[in-house]
């Protein structure tokens, strides 16, 4: 059995091109996996930002007033 170490010091000695297809490679199989990366291509999804989050904004800007006060 190899261990983790072994693995990465057998990486470590690949050639450049070697190692980013391994990324690519298990990039592919972390996408397959639907536990770990559960979007479907092709969909659209809802993702909050802080745009338009003119209280939260307000916040932000009443504490960096009050941090440069306190020096």
């Amino acid at each position: 059995m190899i261990t983790l170490a072994g693995v990465i010091s057998a990486i470590r000695q690949l050639p450049s091109s070697d190692k980013l297809k391994l990324i690519r490679i298990l990039a592919e199989e972390l996408e397959s996996n639907e536990q770990i990366f559960p979007f479907e291509q092709g969909k659209t999804y809802c993702l909050a930002t802080p745009y338009n989050s003119f209280e939260a904004a307000e916040i932000l800007m009443n504490s960096l007033k009050t941090s440069d006060t306190d020096k």
